[in-house]
């Protein structure tokens, strides 16, 4: 375990360097705007998006430093989600990574747009001829056109939207799990499949790539459900127990803590198993899916 937390950190290290250079340099008042994006895109948060795009990417190159810009996009898509879910209305959170959310240090008006420049901001960075010319056309494209589609309505923004609508009401099982499925299972899945994009990798590659990270996305926000309960509010960096509070149906309030935590477990294994479709060395993400799993924050 210890290797793949340092190879996280490693990927994180990276990321970070590389973030900070793409943030744009205003004049005021744009400079608000742009303060509030750094605030919320740096120094903090484990990067796993960013990572799996360069972990599947790392299964067919030694070489990762291409695949930056696109996992660094994928940074500023998770921010920018960050930002706009901890807004008043949406979840109403104060606290994000262990200082206030942007809307409390920013404003909220401020908030909105440094959210919404991170979203533009992706794309730029995705398509700048700069960081394009390493890959085919082609790929740059489909790239872009995935995680457009799990940006929107048809991934994490849709789920958003199911989390919103449900909020105060009972939530079946079937449309829980769509939700979760869509709001942090879409963009952990399309990280996955654009570093094997970016490689070249074939079809079935892509989609065992998938298949492992939504399994890792619904655990992952299972183990949420269940920190929301049993975490403590310093590891965790934002306020526990606002699922209850919210009238959030959970995985937990639906089926209790023990079969909460045996889901988690068989997802986890279900996504080890889809690696074995995968060439490389694959005991990075075999680590980093036990990582998650085990996480109290």
């Amino acid at each position: 375990m210890e290797a793949v937390k340092k190879q996280l950190a490693w990927y994180a290290d990276s990321l970070e360097a590389v973030l900070a250079s793409y943030l744009p340099q205003c004049p005021l008042p744009e400079d608000q705007v742009a303060q509030a994006m750094g605030y919320s895109l740096l120094g903090g948060g484990k990067r796993i998006r960013g990572a799996l795009v360069l972990a599947f990417y790392h299964l067919y190159h030694e070489e990762t430093e291409a695949a930056l810009p696109y996992a660094g996009a994928l940074e500023m898509i998770h921010a920018f989600s960050l930002i706009h879910d901890d807004l008043p209305c949406m979840d109403d959170d104060d606290l994000r990574r262990g200082k206030p959310s942007c809307h409390k240090a920013f404003g909220e008006a401020q908030a909105l747009l440094a959210g919404d420049a991170l979203l533009s901001l992706a794309f730029d960075i995705m398509t700048e001829p700069q960081h394009s010319r390493f890959f085919p056309p082609e790929r740059v494209l489909q790239a872009v056109n995935r995680l457009g589609r799990a940006t929107g309505l048809g991934g994490m923004i849709g789920g958003q939207a199911i989390d919103l609508a449900q909020e105060g009401k009972d939530t079946p099982a079937e449309l829980l799990e769509r939700m979760h499925k869509l709001k942090t299972g879409a963009l952990l899945a399309v990280a996955a499949e654009i570093g094997c994009i970016l490689a070249g990798a074939d079809r079935e590659a892509g989609q065992a790539a998938v298949e492992y990270a939504a399994h890792v996305g619904f655990a992952f926000q299972i183990m949420d459900d269940i920190l929301d309960i049993t975490g403590d509010t310093a590891l965790l960096g934002k306020p526990v127990g606002s699922d209850e509070a919210n009238g959030k149906t959970t995985y937990v309030s639906l089926y209790g803590l023990d079969a909460a935590r045996n889901e988690v477990e068989r997802l986890n294994a279900k996504a080890k198993k889809a690696l074995d479709k995968l060439p490389g060395d694959t005991r990075f993400l075999k680590g980093l899916a036990d990582l998650l799993v085990c996480r109290q924050s």
